[in-house]
């Protein structure tokens, strides 16, 4: 099953709508339009004119109903989806809207209803199935009217056959069609959010790596040597105690190491985090572009910087659908100015705690700078400003 609150604010909530007014509600309505001019025509018999009356009806509901659960995301056949009961009642409606004009030899109008059944059951199947299904009930369309015809002897026996096979044939090309664009274009979407996900797991495991190199030869060393100091507790106390004077100078190495390590990913920089951010967002797909004027800046101001950057790629990532993404980074009359910018919002951040957007904020304005954002539509952007120079707090990250 999609889940529809990640289409919103992107095309493919667009496309969604596109795809239903183009297949449940242009064939229903197509289908209501012939078949209820047909049926309050005064030349057709009364008792099937209730009939079909009520089966039109029925056979509208059904059709929106089936088409609705393939858009939601069902692909499964009918006769095995919670939609079963439906699927026989249209298939029973369509019956009767095919054997009462039928009966009264309305050749073009008999083939109407079970064309759309024929497509609607086209679109749950595998597409071995599809396509037998498709085949087996084109060809078949030419029988029922031309037995008709041939029988009455009315001399329309060609167009009795043909015309049905050329309606079934433009009715499944105009309901198959849109609902395998709109397979594709979710497979897409989930492949670019499976993308955006790798990215974020990517730079995780570069920094759990970095961190495990650090650690794990400083504990290797640190076991083995207090297995060693152990062994020589007893015998030598004196070299023992020189072992144990290692590992402490050892366990206080690792600890710098990996302080320098977590202090390395957390307090980054401007151009670290511009760059990152570039590969970062070409990998889910998403074309960041940047325009950036080199200025020399304070330690302090970098950094904070940077973790705005960071935090404005997470959001990209983790709140949008973006296709483009821009970075603008200058400096002028004293204050440095960092824009950044997506479309395919569809929620805004809102992170409470860490280093999210409303954190930073309160740190930018402690350092003598801003931090505004703004959601319009499908398009977010981050605009911070801090003055070179100025004086700062602690600015580890928290």
């Amino acid at each position: 099953m999609r889940d529809r609150g990640n289409e919103s604010g992107t095309g493919l909530a667009s496309f969604r709508r596109y795809t239903w007014w183009a297949v449940p509600g242009t064939n229903v309505f197509v289908l209501v339009l012939f078949t209820g001019a047909w049926i309050v025509d005064r030349d057709v018999p009364p008792w099937p004119r209730a009939l079909c009356a009520v089966a039109l009806a029925a056979e509208a509901v059904a059709l929106v109903v089936l088409l609705n659960g393939r858009l939601a995301g069902g692909g499964q056949t009918p006769g095995h989806d919670p939609g079963a009961a439906w699927f026989a009642a249209a298939t029973a409606a369509a019956f009767v809207l095919a054997a009462c004009p039928l009966a009264l030899r309305n050749y073009g109008l008999w083939p109407m209803a079970p064309s759309m059944l024929v497509a609607v059951t086209a679109t749950y199947l595998d597409t071995r199935r599809r396509w037998w299904l498709i085949a087996a009930a084109t060809l078949l369309a030419a029988v029922p009217g031309g037995a008709v015809s041939l029988a009455a002897g009315d001399g329309r026996a060609v167009y009795a056959a043909l015309f049905p096979v050329g309606m079934f044939v433009f009715v499944i090309w105009t309901m198959v069609g849109p609902l395998w664009a709109w397979d594709v274009a979710g497979r897409l979407d989930e492949a670019r959010r499976l993308a955006a996900e790798l990215a974020v797991r990517d730079e995780r495991l570069r920094f759990a790596a970095d961190l495990h190199d650090i650690q794990g030869h400083h504990l290797q060393v640190i076991a083995l040597k207090s297995e060693l100091a152990a062994r020589l507790a007893d015998v030598d106390p004196a070299r023992a105690a020189a072992e144990m004077r290692e590992v402490q100078g050892l366990a206080t190495d690792a600890i710098r190491d990996t302080r320098a390590v977590v202090q390395g990913y957390r307090r980054t920089t401007l151009d670290d985090e511009i760059a990152n951010a570039t590969r970062v967002l070409a990998s889910a797909g998403i074309d960041a572009r940047t325009t950036l004027v080199p200025a020399a800046l304070t330690d302090p101001t970098r950094h904070l910087l940077g973790l705005v950057m960071r935090e404005a790629t997470t959001n990209v990532l983790r709140h949008s659908r973006a296709r483009h993404a821009t970075v603008d980074y200058r400096v002028s009359d004293g204050l440095a100015r960092l824009r950044v910018s997506n479309d395919g919002a569809f929620e805004p951040p809102g992170v409470p705690s860490g280093t999210g957007l409303r954190t930073l904020t309160e740190r930018l304005r402690a350092a003598g700078g801003s931090l505004t954002w703004t959601h319009d539509g499908e398009r977010f952007e981050v605009s911070a400003c801090l003055p070179d120079g100025h004086p700062a707090p602690d600015l580890e990250a928290r």
